[in-house]
């Protein structure tokens, strides 16, 4: 089932809402029409009207006798009842013969007839005298539609008629007044919520991203969680709340695990510890006793060479045990890295010329003003641990190289140092523990070199590992820190 981001569905949720906008402007704009259409045919109506009463006061009809015999006064007593109509007497021979405007707002009666539209009024009562009937036309502008009327008035002339007219202002009034209303309040609800939707999203996604750096923080443990600070967010607040508590209980089980794999490591240690202590002192015994029976002096003197030899066995051991196991205080300090593995190198070119075994360092690019911070001296004696297990390992016309590359990673440089050996390699079922103490394959080794390693890379919070290899030969990698904080 296909899932959705909490970005994209609130984007979702605002275009609905934009639809939804729209479409009520779309309805507000049809009402607003259909109002205008309504106030349009009301002023034809008005029109209508008032050149009826025009008529009807020319000629003396409906109950007026006699007719009214000044245009003029005909005219206004016909339209006083009609708001905002406009209207007159015209003739084909003389033009305007009477004009009144009874409701005219001014500061006094209107009397002239307007001259802007005196084209349209001559037209209009043209096309009433040749059709003989009453002529409605409409002529709309951007604010106002002009709503005018013809209509033949033989009471007082074959060419005569009687007009009126009327200005509906589609602009103004209360349907504009509600769709200017409409469409403010649409505006501002749009807008609103982009603004809402917008600041919500930058603000969720910068503490989803606050939340997503710490936990994958360089500097956070691998085997532990962060503790998080609360982002101001309920619904966040509650998860980090969780991830804190949930921090809180795995750190605990870590500390019983490590407590368990110490004491783990401790019985296999002491395991190991008594079996390789065992054979020296078993081999020292046998020969005492050889030599307490023979009586032979020059027999004697050799079984104490022997047992000197293997006391000096049991002291090695005892001595890398010491190492592996005490505390490591690191001191750093800025380490140029070329002239540490020259020195390294030369120290052991004796042992590699006795086994015929060459020691080459690669070339290497690191910058000659910026030098990492290490422990000089534990590092040289990680990396004498290396080269030894390299050359150890090597057959004769073999090579062990060593390398340094500064690589950046995850926004953290780190130093990297590389032995490789041609040798056999590893076997199979050693690599998974060749780092962990009395893990050797060779008889004479203690298999504390390695192991010895492993701790000082970690002392300087660095690791080291077996690179797989294809085809012979074993590469170790060691990665530190360039610079810790």
């Amino acid at each position: 089932m296909r899932t959705y981001s909490l970005r994209a569905r609130l984007l979702a949720l605002w275009m609905t809402l934009l639809a939804s906008c729209a479409a009520t402007a779309y309805l507000l704009y049809g009402f607003y029409t259909q109002s205008t259409s309504v106030q349009v045919a009301e002023s034809e109506v008005a029109v209508t009207r008032g050149c009826r009463n025009i008529i009807d006061r020319m000629s003396g009809q409906r109950g007026l006798q006699p007719a009214e015999p000044s245009p003029e006064r005909a005219t206004a007593m016909a339209l006083a009842g009609l708001p905002g109509v406009e209207g007159g007497v015209w003739t084909a021979t003389h033009g305007p013969v009477a004009y009144a405007f009874p409701t005219y707002e001014g500061t006094g009666p209107k009397t002239d007839m307007p001259a802007a539209e005196h084209s349209i009024i001559a037209e209009v009562n043209a096309e009433a005298l040749r059709v003989e009937h009453a002529v409605t036309v409409r002529r709309p502008s951007r604010t106002q539609v002009l709503v005018l009327q013809g209509c033949p008035l033989r009471a007082y002339g074959p060419d005569a008629t009687a007009w009126t007219m009327i200005r509906a202002h589609v602009n103004e009034g209360p349907a504009y007044s509600r769709l200017l209303a409409g469409f403010g309040f649409l505006a501002m609800t749009v807008v609103a919520s982009a603004l809402f939707l917008g600041r919500f999203l930058i603000g969720f996604s910068r503490r989803i991203a606050r939340l997503e750096t710490a936990l994958a923080s360089p500097f956070a443990e691998a085997e532990d969680l962060p503790h998080l600070r609360a982002t101001g967010e309920p619904e966040l607040d509650r998860l980090v709340e969780a991830l804190n508590a949930a921090g809180t209980r795995l750190r605990a089980a870590h500390e019983r695990a490590v407590s368990a794999e110490r004491l783990a490591a401790v019985g296999r240690l002491a395991a190991n510890l008594a079996h390789e202590v065992r054979n020296p002192i078993a081999a020292m015994r046998l020969k005492a006793e050889n030599a307490l029976v023979s009586g032979d002096p020059e027999r004697a003197t050799t079984a104490l060479r022997t047992v000197l030899g293997q006391i000096a066995r049991v002291d090695a051991l005892l001595r890398d045990l010491l190492n592996l196991t005490q505390p490591r205080s690191i001191a750093r300090v800025p380490t140029p890295v070329a002239p540490l593995l020259a020195e390294c190198a030369q120290l052991h070119e004796d042992q590699a010329r006795a086994r015929d075994v060459s020691v080459e360092i690669a070339p290497t690019d690191l910058p000659l003003d910026d030098h990492p911070h290490l422990d000089r001296a534990q590092i040289a004696r990680a990396l004498d641990n290396l080269i030894l297990n390299g050359i150890q390992h090597s057959p004769q016309g073999g090579r062990v190289g060593i390398a340094a590359e500064r690589l950046v990673r995850d926004g953290a440089m780190l130093l990297v140092l590389t032995v490789s050996d041609t040798g056999d390699g590893v076997e199979p079922e050693l690599r998974g523990r060749i780092f962990e103490p009395f893990a050797t394959s060779r008889p004479e080794g203690t298999g504390l070199g390695l192991a010895i390693v492993r701790e000082i890379a970690r002392a300087h919070r660095g690791d080291i590992a077996l690179v797989p290899q294809e085809g012979q030969g074993a590469v170790f990698r060691m990665e530190l820190p360039w610079r810790p904080s």
